[in-house]
């Protein structure tokens, strides 16, 4: 089946011109927009924030978008979607796999990744441990293990869950369905190993593993640093000066934040086990940087209260 191409600009509602700034602002905004949490119809949110995520892996990353932006306009012509000739053998991704005749495809659901994606932007190969062939003395051989990309919220990081995942094996119309257990504290890179459910042995031997690696969701909210969450808050130049209180978002709801006078830009304020869980039953914390926000126009009486200020201090 032909992998059906993703319009990630699209997506994220900007032009193919747009500045990193952009790109990220335009994230925020929708993930905030349909961020299961927060939104009324939570199933179709929780699709919709799949995509948006998706698209701003690719695009965000300014390797992976340079990749992107060479497969052109001619992507659907007659015959399927082909890489350019530039990209090398065959798309890297989950679903592309390598066996004993070449390659072979597995098509997944349920993972939070698309088939385009884990084509030209997935993680993974399969590893095939088929032997040579010997004859009538050949011996049997395990075969290649399957690996694919899971898009795991932070939420799930936090709390665990279960999710349904569904693989369709070359050359079968048979959907089959995997419990999948997140287990708490999952960390980006993670494996999760479904052991005997990968690419079918040869000559009697053993099925490889399934292996599912965790790519951890962008969050409107918060960037990942090891275990500790990072949150950026603008504030305005009065409140860092003479202190304010602050309403801050958690993974668990919102805790008040007491700002004191002579807070700088860039300073950090740290909230205990407030961050994601680790090898240990300790959590990260939750760090909340503060950014100077400058007004970029003033009133004039605005004006006139800044130039008091400036001559106070000798400007």
């Amino acid at each position: 089946m032909a992998v059906q191409f993703r319009d990630y600009y699209e997506t994220l509602g900007v032009s193919k011109t747009a500045t990193e700034d952009e790109i990220k602002s335009a994230f925020r905004k929708l993930a905030r927009k349909y961020h299961p949490d927060v939104a009324k119809d939570k199933k179709a949110a929780e699709e919709k924030f799949k995509q948006i995520n998706e698209a701003y892996e690719v695009l965000s990353d300014s390797e992976k978008r340079k990749k992107y932006d060479q497969l052109g306009a001619n992507w659907n012509q007659p015959g399927g979607f082909q890489p350019p000739p530039d990209w090398g053998g065959q798309p890297g991704g989950g679903f592309q796999q390598w066996g004993d005749g070449g390659g072979v495809q597995f098509e997944f659901g349920g993972t939070g990744f698309s088939d385009f994606f884990e084509a030209f932007f997935g993680g993974g190969r399969g590893r095939s441990a088929f032997g040579g062939f010997g004859g009538r003395e050949a011996t049997a051989a395990r075969g290649a293990d399957v690996e694919a990309d899971i898009l795991v919220a932070l939420e799930e990081a936090l709390h665990g869950s279960k999710r349904t995942v569904s693989l369709r094996r070359p050359g079968s119309n048979k959907v089959e369905t995997y419990q999948v257990k997140i287990p708490r504290g999952v960390h980006e890179g993670q494996r999760i190993r479904l052991a005997g459910q990968g690419g079918a042995g040869a000559r009697g031997g053993k099925s490889g593993d399934l292996f599912l690696r965790v790519r951890l969701a962008k969050h409107p909210e918060f960037t990942v640093e090891g275990n500790d969450l990072i949150h950026e808050v603008k504030i305005a130049p009065w409140q860092g000066a003479l202190g304010t209180e602050l309403k801050v978002p958690t993974l668990e709801g919102t805790v008040r934040l007491k700002v004191p006078a002579g807070t700088q830009g860039g300073q950090r304020f740290r909230l205990r086990e407030r961050g994601l869980p680790g090898a240990s039953a300790n959590r990260g914390d939750l760090y909340v940087v503060t950014q100077i926000q400058i007004p970029k126009k003033l009133t004039e009486r605005e004006r006139e209260i800044w130039n008091q200020l400036a001559k106070l201090h000798g400007g």
